[in-house]
Parts: C-alpha cells; sequence; structure tokens
C-alpha cells in the first residue's frame, strides 16, 4: 500500500510541473535579448581608450554604455566619457575607424 501512495504522489508531482512547462519558444519580440549582436567587450575597451584620448580624460572615466554590430566586420559602441558622450566606429580586428562626439 506504501509504494502505491509513492507512486500516486509522483503522478502528482509529474502533471504539476508538466503543467509548467511550455510547449512553445517565445516569440522574438517576448525575449529579453531582441537586439542585434553586442560588440565583444575587447572591441569595447579598445573604444573607450580612443575615446579617453579624444575627450581628454582618464580611461577609467570612460564607461561604453552600449554597442551593437553594423556589418560583418564592424561594430558602434556608445561612450560616457566623464558625461561628455561619443561614438566609436571599430572593426573586428580592433582598428578604430572614428571616435565622435554624440549628437
Amino acid at each position: 500500500m506504501r509504494s502505491k501512495s509513492w507512486i500516486l504522489a509522483a503522478g502528482i508531482g509529474l502533471a504539476f510541473l508538466g503543467g509548467c512547462q511550455s510547449s512553445s519558444p517565445p516569440k522574438p519580440e517576448e525575449m529579453a535579448r531582441t537586439s542585434l549582436q553586442t560588440a565583444p567587450a575587447d572591441l569595447q575597451l579598445i573604444c573607450a581608450n580612443a575615446a579617453a584620448g579624444t575627450a581628454q580624460v582618464d580611461s577609467s572615466k570612460v564607461l561604453p554604455t552600449s554597442s551593437r554590430q553594423l556589418d560583418a566586420a564592424s561594430y558602434s559602441v556608445d561612450l560616457d566619457a566623464g558625461g561628455r558622450k561619443f561614438n566609436c566606429i571599430v572593426d573586428g580586428n580592433g582598428s578604430v575607424k572614428s571616435v565622435q562626439p554624440a549628437a
């Protein structure tokens, strides 16, 4: 009798857990991350150093705020340099193409 109770309890538990499972994956717009590929961390740091030179501030004062892949070979990185906003374009090899104040 004891084993029948255990089997019944296990069956109820599995039925409960089965009810919590989603039968289909979420749509892209329902997912937390829907933006394009972000720039790798090393490229963001390269841009931060480049922006520090342009802004004439210590590199520890420059923080990447967002980034996105532009095409197969380049990324755009938005930066805050001590309260001033900059945009950096860098390629996948780490060559900075431009650093401009953000509009």
